[in-house]
């Protein structure tokens, strides 16, 4: 007998890591007007998280601050504890905590660079996931929503190749995960197309933005917005019987 089909997250609690900006705050939004109680983490983006905050108190959403550097397994340990002490529960993970730390070809990539993005892409994800299992498990549906990269099919575009790495990487954990904790936890994984976020302004041009849009067939980049629904979804009990896969939210541009 299948779980009732609805989106509603109502008595569900969500820790969403590097929720302050960007796509990670677009699922806050999404994930606690679907009703769910918001683990808010963040490193670097105090100012943001705490204005996140108070929109997320102002719609009379529960929200639980987490600071953390997600990629030292004691902060990490220490967040998700937090949560679950506050709340009493954990029923979604989406690892969203990453970024690309330069553009450099391997070639002329510094170990520094490469370890960084290992750590804040794949890392990251690995010891908030080690934490939240045996709570996500406790439920008994437990959703684990991680988010990936276009890069993971272009290889890194433009000397992103250590970040490409690392998405891969988490695309291929997404699958490890989906055998290992099922049936009482799904993985699945979203894979956003260019998005119209702080990332591009800070390590794209206007030059580059406007060649993404030309090569979609949609005519556009992809907003936070729309990764978020399809989150929201992965989070929720329509996808009951998904796990282990991916979306592409990229507007087709990358149709075989």
């Amino acid at each position: 007998m299948i779980p009732e089909q609805h989106l509603d997250l109502t008595g569900k609690t969500a820790f969403i890591s590097g929720a302050a900006v960007g796509i990670g705050r677009a699922v806050a939004l999404a994930l606690g007007k679907a009703g769910a109680t918001i683990g808010l983490h963040y490193y670097s983006s105090a100012d943001a998280a705490n204005a996140l905050f108070e929109e997320l108190t102002e719609l009379q959403i529960k929200a639980i601050l987490l600071p953390a550097d997600l990629t030292q397994e004691d902060q990490a340990n220490a967040a998700v504890d937090k949560l679950v002490a506050e709340t009493g529960r954990l029923d979604i993970l989406v690892n969203n905590s990453g970024g690309l730390v330069k553009r450099a070809k391997i070639e002329d990539c510094l170990l520094e660079n490469w370890n960084k993005s290992l750590d804040i892409n794949l890392t990251s994800a690995f010891l908030a996931t080690k934490r939240a299992i045996p709570h996500l498990r406790a439920t008994g549906n437990g959703s684990i929503v991680n988010i990936l990269s276009l890069s993971v099919q272009t290889g890194g575009a433009n000397g992103g190749g250590a970040y490409a790495a690392a998405k891969g990487g988490l695309m291929v954990f997404t699958h490890t995960l989906a055998k290992e904790l099922a049936p009482e936890i799904r993985t699945n994984s979203v894979m956003p197309g260019t998005v119209e976020t702080q990332h591009h302004e800070i390590h794209s041009t206007p030059e580059m933005m406007e060649n993404y849009r030309k090569q979609t067939p949609l005519g556009r980049n992809t907003f936070a917005e729309e990764v978020a629904s399809s989150v929201l979804f992965l989070s929720s009990n329509m996808a009951s019987h998904i796990n282990g896969a991916l979306i592409d939210i990229s507007g087709g541009r990358f149709l075989r």
